[in-house]
């Protein structure tokens, strides 16, 4: 394995040859990539995009050496940088992949755009409010740049299916939302506990460039390895996951920003030094008169992740089907319906590389990232100040 100091020296003798001209794209011309943050998440979405046709792998960045030996592994005819500004200066890639922890994606993201590069951003697409609009001010000095926020389910068939329901008005008046989002796994494995690898060293990894604007903290590989569990770099499963389900129903339904959340919960399962809480309750009253009540947990699955949208006349109900069922009381003669519309494989990143070509708006733009950002960010305030925190529009700041 290559040390970080052995890979900083190669970097000046592969950058000179990088900085080709870049065409304007059309319809069926080829993209080329680059990847920041190619870890376990990076890798999956690196898989996607190499099951669509006509995109190629330029480069890859990362602050730890064995992962950026892994992924050029997979990707041997691209470029590694342990800097990712290098990779950005290749004028030649057209498009880049992020999936960085959680509290780097502004700083990766607003650079990436101002370098003239697509992007596609993982979720959840902001780390705080402030961050949100730093990334808003880079989008809008762009220009025509296509983001595409990494919400995949917003390209799911499912999002036709819930709106034909809803268009029916067979669903009536909808006043709540129930999700739920439940995983368990073997004792002594806790959720999303990753081991310390012998390479996670001073050596190996940047500890600068991971914190970014993170409190400075002695390098410690465990709070690296496991970042979700630490608040300077993670939002929880409220970033995790709470921020899909409220995203496919922000897209279908167009919700606002809450006006007000209270989160409550705690650690009343995993004692390993974590921060998150792994059981947690998220209650947010949006201004269409719609309450969306959010419930997680890491010791019991039986619930799984599904939400129910509740009106007055039917429910939706979204889990690995989404299915309408009437209620007898205003629909008697009401029948029960399954969604049947597929979802295409690779189906969300696939959309981006087809935005990317056409300029038209991906499946999960920007301004809907933003809006899922701050209900999650209004939630971990809520939980960490011990209180109903609220949105001030006007603005736009957490009260």
């Amino acid at each position: 394995m290559q040390s970080r100091r052995h890979f900083i020296g190669k970097v000046a003798t592969g950058l000179a040859g990088s900085l080709a001209t870049s065409n304007v794209l059309g319809a069926s011309d080829r993209i080329r990539l680059g990847v920041i943050g190619p870890g376990a998440r990076g890798m999956a979405l690196i898989r996607e995009a190499l099951n669509c046709p006509n995109v190629e792998f330029v480069a890859v960045a990362d602050v730890y050496t064995r992962q950026l030996e892994e992924c050029r592994a997979l990707l041997p005819a691209a470029k590694g940088y342990l800097d990712y500004r290098y990779l950005l200066d290749d004028k030649s890639i057209d498009a880049v992949l992020i999936a960085t922890p959680q509290h780097l994606h502004c700083e990766h993201f607003c650079a990436s755009l101002d370098a003239g590069k697509h992007v596609y951003q993982e979720k959840t697409m902001a780390f705080s409010v402030e961050h949100a609009r730093r990334m808003r001010a880079a989008l809008q000095r762009a220009g025509r740049r296509t983001v595409q926020i990494g919400h995949q389910g917003c390209s799911s068939g499912q999002v036709a299916d819930a709106l034909n329901f809803l268009a029916s008005g067979n669903v009536g008046k909808v006043t709540a939302i129930h999700a739920h989002m439940y995983r368990n796994t073997p004792h002594g494995k806790p959720q999303w506990s990753r081991p310390v690898h012998p390479a996670m060293t001073p050596e190996n990894i940047i500890w600068k460039s991971f914190l970014g604007e993170a409190p400075e903290v002695p390098f410690d590989a465990n709070r690296y390895v496991n970042w979700r569990f630490f608040w300077d770099y993670s939002g929880g499963n409220v970033y995790e996951n709470m921020c899909h389900q409220l995203a496919f129903w922000y897209k279908v339904m167009n919700l606002q920003i809450p006006r007000a959340v209270h989160m409550a919960g705690g650690l009343y399962l995993w004692k390993d030094g974590r921060e998150v809480p792994d059981t947690m309750n998220v209650s947010m009253e949006h201004p269409e008169e719609i309450l969306y009540s959010w419930d997680s947990g890491f010791g019991n699955n039986h619930l799984g992740s599904t939400e129910d949208v509740l009106g007055t006349d039917g429910t939706i109900s979204r889990g690995q089907q989404i299915r309408y069922f009437p209620q007898k009381v205003n629909r008697p003669d009401g029948n029960e319906m399954m969604g049947t519309t597929p979802t295409p494989r690779n189906a969300h990143m696939q959309n981006f590389f087809d935005c990317v070509r056409s300029g038209k708006e991906p499946n999960c733009p920007f301004e809907l990232g933003f809006r899922v950002s701050i209900a999650c960010r209004m939630a971990v305030e809520s939980y960490r100040q011990g209180r109903t925190v609220k949105w001030d529009a006007a603005g736009e700041q957490i009260v």
